[in-house]
């Protein structure tokens, strides 16, 4: 299955605890004042590349902990990365995704045709909330702005309550 990436990082350390394989997809709409990735914005940039070359490359490296599902916005092509994320977690590692909407959002909003309930099922962590120039700050572990959230999808979705967690 294809996907539209701007890039991806093969052993990043600051897109999530560990090792991690991190996945830029291209095409974001929330255009965020001050984002750290603005090349990522138009959708039509970036390249195009298939869930089977990324799926290698990620299984190349044996000392990753997981995949961070970046961007972008990795909602907006989350059918490819359903793909990935299912493969991934069979092999023991762990899913974190940013999102520039909410959980609740993502929720409420979710589809068969936009694959995000899906998504988020495979998803151990999730950085949602736009990035807020106001609300900045360089002491936050893995975000951005303050009014990010990292949330344990898997409790969520077991609780029904948001569980948050710190890193």
């Amino acid at each position: 299955m294809e996907l539209r990436i701007a890039g991806t990082v093969n052993d990043s350390i600051v897109d999530g605890p560990g090792f991690r394989f991190t996945i830029f997809t291209q095409g974001c709409p929330h255009h965020c004042k001050g984002c750290h990735n603005p090349h990522t914005h138009d959708f039509n940039g970036g390249e195009i590349s298939t869930t089977e070359e990324i799926l290698e490359k990620i299984f190349k490296n044996p000392l990753l902990d997981g995949v961070t599902l970046s961007g972008g916005e990795p909602f907006c092509q989350a059918k490819p990365l359903i793909e990935i994320a299912r493969a991934v977690r069979e092999k023991g590692m762990n899913v974190i995704a940013y999102t520039g909407y909410t959980f609740e959002y993502l929720k409420e909003n979710a589809s068969e045709e936009n694959g995000w309930k899906e998504l988020l099922e495979l998803t151990d962590f999730l950085i949602d909330g736009k990035f807020e120039i106001e609300k900045r700050s360089l002491a936050l572990h893995f975000r951005g702005s303050s009014n990010q959230r990292i949330i344990d999808v898997q409790q969520t979705l077991k609780s029904g309550e948001i569980t948050q967690v710190e890193w």
